[in-house]
């Protein structure tokens, strides 16, 4: 039996079917809805850091959801969601654009949660919108909690992993706090791309791992670097790349990687810059 999509595509959604006009349009505003509801959901999950199977599965599930919808077809890629739903004879196809922002667990975790529970409530579309946009604006996390537990602990405690000594972990945690938290102001005050933010942070790193050591607090320059770019280490994207790669999406694997690639160079770009003028200081322990 040949292969066909379960309806054509008219080009005028106005077809010929047993609705009335009053019908018509509010099957139309639904199906609308639906995609724009889908489309919100996808957004937040790829800016999030969502991996592009998570995010496809999600909107299949959100789709089929709503019950004119008789065709569901989604292509995400890491900056673009592909989205085709069909009802009645009507196909309407829609291209989303995205960018990544930053890494938020938090939110993929609640608009997976949503989904489960918008596919077995009778929750409307316009409370799943009304949702999903307060959900878009949540602060991924608190300051305290960027900068304390996600720059300093992680930068100390990377430090001792690493081979470091007590006062590596004490400069590390200091030198990961600071270099989060000039990465978080420069990003409120200037649009640059995150590899020119990597690269400053792994400068910062640097240049204030040697004025640690010249200063006594620290006792080696290499470990305390280690541990403070470990916060802007791409761990997330590797991971992304690996698991769409294995799960046959080698389009947004090898699109992963390499932005994987891009951040570790220009981590290491950062700390190279630092590390060459470090034969200026008469600093030992490296």
């Amino acid at each position: 039996m040949p292969y066909r999509i379960p309806f054509q595509s008219t080009g005028d959604e106005d077809s010929e079917d047993n609705f009335s006009s009053a019908q018509k349009k509010a099957r139309k505003a639904k199906a609308r809805n639906t995609m724009n509801m889908a489309i919100l959901a996808g957004e937040i999950m790829l800016e999030s850091g969502a991996e592009t199977y998570r995010v496809e599965d999600t909107i299949i599930r959100l789709c089929k959801a709503i019950d004119i919808v008789n065709y569901v077809d989604v292509f995400v890629i890491p900056t673009g969601i592909f989205l085709t739903v069909g009802y009645d004879n009507n196909i309407n196809t829609v291209l989303k654009r995205t960018k990544p922002k930053s890494v938020d667990l938090n939110k993929i975790s609640l608009v997976n949660q949503f989904s489960r529970r918008f596919v077995t409530t009778n929750m409307t579309l316009d409370e799943a919108i009304d949702y999903l946009s307060k959900l878009r604006g949540l602060k991924p996390y608190s300051d305290f909690v960027k900068s304390v537990l996600g720059g300093g602990l992680v930068g100390g405690f990377s430090a001792l992993l690493f081979g470091g000594s007590f006062p590596d972990f004490v400069s590390a945690f200091f030198v990961s706090l600071i270099v989060v938290k000039s990465r978080e102001a420069v990003a409120r005050k200037i649009n640059i791309i995150s590899y020119v933010k990597d690269f400053l942070g792994s400068l910062v790193a640097g240049a204030l791992a040697i004025l640690f050591v010249s200063l006594g607090i620290g006792a080696s320059v290499d470990k305390i670097i280690i541990g403070s770019i470990m916060p802007m280490v791409p761990g997330l994207a590797i991971t992304n790349a690996t698991r769409d790669s294995i799960s046959g999406d080698f389009l947004a694997g090898v699109s992963r990687a390499s932005e994987a690639i891009l951040c570790a160079l220009s981590i290491a770009f950062g700390v190279g810059v630092a590390i060459k003028y470090y034969t200026y200081f008469n600093i030992g322990g490296m």
